[in-house]
């Protein structure tokens, strides 16, 4: 099973999306296998943003993510990755397509209301960025007797 990180940034948050967004990957069959609130700093931003610094748009990304609380979650299922991509739809909510989770909450290309990663290398790094093993439960977890 692939893992996929999914952060549901603090537009959606503050619009009170979460839970909608939660039951549409559960309803696609994903599963969560680890969830938590957190504030992102800018130490955390920049862990999980490197490929961004010193780009123009950087610092506004920053201040937008350490603008408020975050939701981030790591889904499993088949084809994981791909398949949340296509759920969120494209970084642009103009462009994306209808019943795509930016087509519905989000306001602009740069608040899109959900991240997800892009590629297996990036989910195995953003996942660890925000989860230790511990906090992970997968299919290899069991409830002790």
């Amino acid at each position: 099973m692939e893992k996929t990180l999914v952060l549901i940034k603090p537009d959606a948050f503050a619009k009170h999306h979460v839970g909608d967004i939660l039951k549409r990957y559960e309803e696609e069959g994903l599963r969560i296998v680890a969830m938590k609130e957190v504030r992102m700093d800018e130490r955390l931003a920049a862990l999980h943003y490197v490929e961004h610094i010193g780009r123009p748009y950087y610092g506004d990304l920053v201040g937008f993510m350490t603008s408020g609380p975050i939701v981030a979650l790591v889904l499993e299922g088949e084809d994981a990755i791909a398949r949340v991509r296509k759920i969120n739809g494209k970084t642009n909510p103009k462009e994306a397509e209808e019943g795509t989770l930016r087509k519905l909450y989000a306001a602009n290309g740069s608040r899109n209301a959900v991240h997800a990663s892009d590629s297996p290398e990036n989910a195995a790094r953003e996942i660890r960025n925000f989860f230790s093993a511990m906090e992970i439960f997968d299919e290899t977890y069991t409830i002790p007797d």
